[in-house]
């Protein structure tokens, strides 16, 4: 029966769903009852919370991938909660940020549940540290999968403090670049997950690796986007006050860890499993594009 369960996609959609309500509405219970706190000290307080319930609910469900989606609901969470508990009005840098960032989290929530079959479906990474790990695999999940995430995101969310903030200076020309600058990086990133997408479903290409549309400029279009839009979030920040430029370290954090984590894990297990990804490897950049060789031998030509 259990089993079966697992196996059931809208099972698997209900618990998530009610997982992550619960987690963002007892954090909301928890910071209210800490007391008063600096806003950052209360969405650290709240973010650890709804960890720690989403971690219990993962052992719970025997699946860390339950995890996965708090990534994209942790920034909305938090750009909400400054603008609940923000008493000054709201200007219009802060209404703009804020709907910059449900984009990102509803396109980045939205697809992982398009293709997530459900409690039956754990990402191959986390099967590795089960076989790596054995009973120290829970150990290794909390701190891992679930707090290490949650602190990078935190951390890339400091430009939604500057933001709420109702001293920085007017709408200038640096929100406008960051309106573009996230904006691509949502774009970018729905693009190429979709080109990624329609690329697995045709039964051809299987055991292939993905090498067409963004996919033959970069071999992580859909990471860059990702990075791109925490680099974008620290740009609002700059048009606040160029003082805030210390709140780029999230988005410095995030980046070292796609280029160091998680690029040589997917593609060690890419190399493995697909043939010939030794060769697209060596032939296109890891993350920012270039014009493929031809092309730039006619140019120079």
């Amino acid at each position: 029966m259990v089993t079966r369960l697992r196996h059931e996609r809208i099972i698997g959609f209900a618990l998530s769903g009610v997982t992550y309500l619960a987690a963002f509405g007892v954090a909301y219970a928890v910071v209210r009852l800490a007391g008063p706190l600096h806003p950052l000290a209360e969405t650290a307080v709240g973010t650890l919370t709804a960890t720690i319930l989403v971690f219990l609910v993962s052992m719970a469900a025997d699946n860390s991938s339950m995890y996965d989606p708090y990534w994209s609901l942790q920034p909305l969470g938090l750009a909400v909660y400054y603008l609940w508990t923000h008493h000054g009005g709201f200007d219009a840098r802060q209404i703009l940020v804020a709907v910059l960032v449900f984009l990102y989290s509803a396109r980045l929530t939205s697809n992982f549940f398009r293709d997530w079959p459900g409690l039956s479906k754990e990402d191959f990474r986390y099967v590795a540290f089960r076989r790596r790990f054995g009973k120290f695999y829970w150990l290794v999940s909390f701190w891992g999968v679930h707090l290490f995430p949650t602190v990078l995101v935190y951390l890339g969310c400091l430009p939604l403090y500057a933001v709420a903030q109702t001293d920085g200076a007017p709408f200038g020309w640096l929100d406008g670049l960051g309106t573009v600058v996230v904006l691509g990086a949502v774009i970018l990133a729905f693009v190429a997950d979709e080109q990624l997408r329609r690329f697995r479903r045709d039964p051809a290409n299987g055991g292939r690796h993905m090498n067409g549309g963004l996919w033959a400029y970069s071999r992580h279009p859909n990471y860059l986007g990702e990075i791109a839009f925490w680099w974008g979030l620290w740009l609002f920040a700059l048009a606040c006050e160029p003082a805030w430029w210390w709140s780029g370290v999230g988005a410095a954090a995030i980046t070292l860890m796609f280029v160091f984590v998680s690029v040589p894990l997917m593609e060690r297990r890419a190399a493995a499993t697909r043939p010939g990804y030794g060769g697209y490897r060596d032939s296109t950049p890891m993350l920012l594009p270039r014009l493929p060789a031809r092309r730039r031998a006619r140019e120079l030509g």
